[in-house]
């Protein structure tokens, strides 16, 4: 159920409360359940959805700029060398005379310096 969905559902329920002590509409009284809800929804969006999705849009941002020569790191952990890109794969370069075929997906970032050498 979206969002608009459930505000048509509980906006007459509302109305039909009145006001709450002091003069407060009951709708926007924090003791309303709704209204929590709302409030928490509103944080764990905030403070935990929209980061996330915009880490995720920027990982699929640079793995759709992956081009020969960019060093990068998998989820399984293996660093290798780009030396091949199609639409769905890539083929990397771990050795000097190995090269495996990944699927572009399985790319988690960049490589900014050689992890070897620490």
């Amino acid at each position: 159920m979206g969002l608009k969905a459930a505000l048509v559902i509980a906006l007459p329920a509302l109305a039909a409360q009145g006001q709450g002590p002091g003069g407060i509409p009951g709708f926007f009284n924090l003791g309303n359940p709704l209204v929590l809800m709302v409030v928490t929804f509103a944080i764990f969006y905030f403070l935990l959805i929209a980061p996330a999705r915009k880490r995720q849009k920027q990982l699929q941002q640079t793995i759709d700029a992956l081009k020969p020569g960019d060093k990068v790191i998998t989820s399984g952990g293996v660093l290798g060398t780009v030396v091949g890109v199609t639409e769905r794969i890539i083929q990397l370069k771990i050795s000097d005379q190995v090269k495996i075929d990944v699927l572009k997906s399985a790319v988690a970032s960049l490589q900014s310096e050689d992890p070897r050498r620490s």
